[in-house]
C-alpha cells in the first residue's frame, strides 16, 4: 500500500509591534514572526530590526517569568528561566497580548511586544520579515534614554563642544529620523527560521 502524504500543516504567524520605551520620537517596529519561534532566535529578530548589535546581555518579561541567555550569575536567582528552548507560543499562551524585552541591563532599553494579529504564513521562503517601523535605533552605550536624550541634543547644536566628537563617534552622519525598511529585510533574510 502506498505511503500517503502528511497532511499540510497550516503554520501560524504573529504580528507583532514592539516599541522602544521612554524615548521621543518613538521608535518602533512592525515585526511577522512564526508563531513557534524559539526566543533565542526572537532575540536576534529584535537585534536585527532595531540595529542593535548584541553587545549586552538581554531578557525578556512573559507573563512575570524572566527568560534569558544561559548565564552563571544568574543560576541562583529565582524566577529565570534559561530561554534556550522555551518557544514564544507555549511561554506567551493565545490569550496573552503582550510581553517585554530588556537588552543592555546598564542603558536599560526597555521594549514592549504587542501582539496584533495571528495570520496564515503566506511566505514560505521568508517568514520572519519587517513590515513597517519608524525611527533609528539609538546608538549602542549612549547611556539610555536620558542619555540618548542629551546626544541628540548636543548632535542639533552645531556650536556645542561635544558637537564634533559625538558626531564622530557615531559614525559621522547618525539621523534620529532614518528607517530602512529594505535594510532591516536584507538583516532579517539572513536569519534561517
Amino acid at each position: 500500500m502506498p505511503k500517503r502524504a502528511p497532511p499540510n500543516r497550516i503554520k501560524l504567524s504573529w504580528q507583532l509591534k514592539i516599541e522602544l520605551l521612554d524615548i521621543t520620537p518613538t521608535i518602533w517596529r512592525r515585526l511577522i514572526v512564526p508563531e513557534k519561534i524559539k526566543l533565542p532566535k526572537l532575540d536576534r529578530v529584535i537585534q536585527s530590526a532595531f540595529g542593535w548589535t548584541n553587545s549586552h546581555l538581554h531578557e525578556f518579561i512573559i507573563g512575570g517569568v524572566e527568560y534569558a541567555h544561559p548565564d552563571p550569575d544568574w543560576a541562583e536567582e529565582p524566577g529565570h528561566v534559561y530561554e534556550t528552548e522555551i518557544v514564544l507560543l507555549d511561554s506567551l499562551g493565545l490569550e496573552a497580548r503582550c510581553f517585554d524585552y530588556i537588552y543592555d541591563f546598564g542603558d536599560q532599553w526597555h521594549h514592549v511586544a504587542i501582539v496584533e494579529d495571528r495570520h496564515i504564513q503566506t511566505s514560505p521562503t521568508s517568514p520572519i520579515y519587517c513590515s513597517a517601523g519608524e525611527n533609528a535605533c539609538p546608538p549602542e552605550d549612549v547611556g539610555g534614554a536620558r542619555g540618548y536624550a542629551e546626544f541628540l541634543d548636543v548632535l542639533a547644536d552645531p556650536i556645542h563642544e561635544e558637537h564634533k566628537p559625538l558626531m564622530t563617534w557615531s559614525g559621522g552622519n547618525f539621523d534620529p529620523k532614518r528607517f530602512n525598511l529594505d535594510a532591516v529585510n536584507r538583516a532579517l533574510a539572513k536569519i534561517k527560521p
